[in-house]
């Protein structure tokens, strides 16, 4: 089976999957991970239907949106500031924001480039030292700091959950559903109503992750590799 027909089987998947917890498949944005793979991989996803890709490298970004214009790029791996504005260049939506002083960057290198950067706010919901991310507890103050940035827009959260356990993992994407649910409430409407995305969920969990809300779902193995087993 080759990239085409695994993104077609996992899109339909994630369709499928959304309807049987009561949503419409349109909620659920499905970003094909493609950091494993060239430009020639991306092409056969896009051929399937691929729209939205994610990359955790600017060196990887910053080639592969140029190829492919037409395709929306997120960025969901570790921001270094130098490459900020490599990043902003590139990416519709920044994944793993989580430190103000990349926000005040972002907003910087967002009005060089004349646009408006959406981010999500990263958190660290399960608490693992190895996972970055703010903590729960800080989440509302950082989404308020950047939301006072003219070229930042924070569209929702993201998460990364426990690997190895789907009890855990459905409890980190369930607490970043009642957070968002939480931060929505208490922020003025205009920002509220931009204030949508979930972005939880990879090739192990997202079935998981869609039915505890999630909007956006990263997979790149079951996509992208020849060997991945469910």
């Amino acid at each position: 089976m080759g990239i085409e027909e695994r993104y077609l089987r996992v899109a339909a998947e994630v369709a499928k999957t959304a309807q049987a917890a009561g949503r419409s498949p349109q909620e659920v944005c499905l970003v094909a991970v493609s950091k494993t793979v060239g430009e020639d991989g991306v092409a056969a996803a896009f051929a399937a239907g691929a729209r939205d890709f994610g990359e955790n490298r600017p060196d990887q970004l910053v080639p592969k949106a140029a190829a492919f214009p037409e395709a929306r790029w997120h960025f969901i791996g570790n921001i270094q500031s130098r490459r900020i504005h490599d990043i902003v260049g590139s990416a519709s939506l920044i994944h793993s924001l989580y430190q103000a002083r990349h926000a005040e960057k972002i907003d910087k290198a967002a009005a060089e480039l004349g646009k408006v950067q959406d981010v999500l706010i990263e958190v660290n919901v399960s608490g693992e030292a190895s996972k970055s991310g703010v903590a729960p507890d800080e989440a509302l103050d950082l989404v308020r700091f950047c939301e006072a940035l003219p070229q930042v827009r924070v569209r929702g959260l993201m998460t990364m959950a426990p690997q190895g356990s789907p009890e855990e993992a459905r409890r980190a994407f369930e607490g970043l559903a009642r957070l968002a649910a939480d931060i929505r409430s208490q922020l003025p409407d205009d920002q509220a109503a931009a204030f949508t995305e979930l972005s939880m969920g990879m090739s192990e969990d997202w079935p998981c992750a869609i039915e505890c809300g999630a909007t956006i779902v990263r997979i790149g193995r079951a996509i992208f590799s020849d060997s991945f087993q469910e």
